[in-house]
């Protein structure tokens, strides 16, 4: 079945992480509404015809959130109203701390016919690069997905996840580089071993991603030595450390990795 709109996964920003049903709706678009973040190679391969339009957001970029939604909202309904194939296209997965809800949301009032596509997230990649266990048996069965970035700043989810991290569940965070010091005194505070491990992947698929990693207790001063760029993916736990020991040549590979 053909629709009108697609909201679509971009993953991480390879090309090559789209799926085959990305790529096959974005070749057959006639406007595309993309976010930040995208890397260039997955704008360049749209058709020439195809209408790029940006409406993403970067850190602090001072956008007025609403007023951003209501022109996404709005481009969405004009392009289907004009009888184009519109695609929305997202950054990593649109359902996965991101505003894909609010827009989906938007379709259904409005009586849009629409198509969710997924996308890879950009911690399943970045564990994958990295050759970490974010599963494993007999070991860890549960994964933890969190942001940490919340508009109130509050940081009280940390509480439960420094219980997770204490049972043995690894947890990737989102969106959390500038508040990271505040994450570690919070998660060290509840508990947490300050030797726990903790991996950050900045820039996951890029052709310039950099990886740091190191424990809680001294993973502020490596990370003041070797700055990371946003966007950044950390994962936190007890059972992520000895694959990446394991992983010489991947280490080797890498001169922000440091033991």
């Amino acid at each position: 079945m053909q629709h009108r709109l697609y909201i679509v996964g971009a993953g991480p920003g390879d090309p090559d992480l789209l799926t085959v049903k990305a790529h096959r709706v974005l070749m057959e678009a006639d406007m595309v509404l993309y976010d930040a973040l995208l890397g260039k190679q997955i704008l360049e391969m749209l058709p020439e015809s195809c209408e790029k339009i940006y409406v993403g957001k970067t850190y602090k970029d001072q956008q007025d959130q609403i007023k951003r939604m209501c022109r996404i909202n709005a481009l969405m309904k004009k392009g289907v109203e004009e009888g184009k194939r519109v695609v929305r296209l997202k950054t990593g997965d649109p359902l996965i701390f991101g505003r894909g809800i609010e827009e989906v949301r938007f379709l259904r009032n409005e009586k849009i016919d629409y198509e969710l596509v997924p996308g890879i997230t950009a911690g399943i990649a970045a564990a994958n690069h990295c050759q970490i266990p974010i599963t494993e048996r007999s070991i860890n069965r549960t994964l933890l997905f969190c942001t940490g970035t919340t508009l109130d700043g509050d940081m009280k989810q940390f509480d439960a996840v420094s219980s997770m991290i204490q049972l043995g569940t690894p947890v990737m965070i989102y969106m959390g580089l500038n508040n990271l010091g505040s994450i570690i005194d919070k998660l060290i505070g509840n508990g947490v071993k300050a030797d726990t491990s903790i991996c950050a992947i900045s820039k996951v698929s890029y052709p310039d991603e950099k990886m740091l990693f190191g424990n809680l207790s001294n993973f502020m001063s490596k990370l003041e030595q070797n700055p990371l760029e946003m966007p950044t993916i950390m994962l936190i736990g007890e059972n992520i450390m000895p694959m990446l020991e394991e992983a010489d040549e991947l280490l080797n590979q890498c001169s922000d990795c440091n033991s």
